[in-house]
């Protein structure tokens, strides 16, 4: 009993004594040992942004519209606060003025595409020709009833 007390003792204290030393790395080491990263992240750059705000009293539209660059690509996202009303062909539209009507004239807009979520986060690729200039918000838009459900102002 003494004899596997004392190995299993031996082999607590080998144990204590080695495991903090292999533990041990100098700074120096650990920077040469990890992977170095040749593609860097870049950043995405707010161009503009809006709140939602209801148009149609039965259709409450809420959250953050912004328009962002990254690698030359520009895109419309709403964040994780997005909600909208539930409706048939409802569809993400620019719009030419700062507020947007509860109906709209063909020609005033521009189709983003269709509404992929109610609610949460969401992106929209907008083509590159795009001339941001040319609209003053964002509309989320019911095509069935010509019914604009809310609008950010960008």
């Amino acid at each position: 009993m003494k004899n596997l007390l004392s190995t299993g003792l031996s082999a607590l204290m080998l144990t204590a004594v080695l495991v903090p030393a292999a533990q041990t790395v100098s700074i120096g080491d650990a920077l040469a040992a990890k992977p170095s990263i040749t593609q860097t992240a870049t950043a995405k750059t707010l161009l503009t942004s809006g709140q939602f705000v209801t148009v149609d009293q039965g259709h409450p539209t809420t959250g953050t519209a912004r328009i962002v660059e990254k690698d030359g690509q520009r895109r419309l996202e709403f964040d994780g606060a997005f909600d909208t009303a539930r409706g048939p062909a409802v569809q993400v539209l620019l719009y030419k003025g700062d507020s947007v009507p509860v109906s709209l004239a063909e020609g005033d807009y521009l189709y983003v595409g269709d509404l992929k979520s109610f609610e949460g986060s969401q992106g929209y690729v907008l083509p590159a020709d795009l001339n941001l200039a040319d609209y003053g918000s964002v509309a989320i838009w019911c095509a069935e009833f010509n019914v604009t459900f809310g609008y950010a102002d960008l």
